[in-house]
Formats: structure tokens, sequence, C-alpha cells
């Protein structure tokens, strides 16, 4: 789920029959919950909507999820030796360390 520029993970507790969720990437926790699909997506706009309203009313910066970008700094070798394995593999080396970083926490 998406929205204002958050995202939502989204579990399914069977024994309360109820959609819980968290907004990701943020130090602060926001939460929502919903027993159907729409009280669901309702609920996630009314958190998110309440976090930004808090933070203007006590006039701090709302958090503002991960971008997606990191820069990382590699002597020259071993770039040359992660390129030529992208480039092996016939993809970009920004797709090749991405695929490899997400293998690593699975």
């Amino acid at each position: 789920m998406k929205y204002k520029g958050y995202a939502g993970i989204v579990e399914y507790d069977a024994e309360g029959k109820i959609f819980t969720g968290e907004v990701m990437g943020l130090r602060d926790v926001i939460t929502f919950q919903g027993r159907t699909p729409e009280e669901l997506e309702d609920s996630f706009h009314q958190s998110v909507d309440l976090y930004l309203e808090m933070c203007a009313r006590d006039k701090i910066a709302p958090q503002k999820p991960f971008s997606g970008r990191f820069n990382v700094r590699l002597n020259p070798e071993l770039h040359r030796q992660l390129a030529l394995r992208a480039a092996q593999e016939k993809i970009s080396l920004n797709e090749w360390v991405t695929h490899t970083l997400q293998e690593s926490v699975r």
C-alpha cells in the first residue's frame, strides 16, 4: 500500500480476523488496521494524515521513507570486478548489486 510517499506492509491476523499494518522505513511507528481491505486502506490513509498533522502541530519535520538510493565507496579494483560480473550476467551494475543485496537479506 502506498499513500503520500509512505508505504505500508500488511499482515492478516486469522485469530482476530483483522488486517494489521505498519508504515515501513521510519523510526517512528505508524500502525493501522481494518476488517476489510477498504477499512484497512482508510485506516492507512488516516494514520499517515494524523502523523503528518501531529508533526505540523509540533513543528517537527516528518520522517521520510527511504529514497531507495545510497552511495557506496569502493576501491577501483573491486568496482571493476563487480562491473565485470554484472556484464557477464548481461545486467547493469545497479541491477546486479540490487539482486545481490536482496539475496543477502532473505
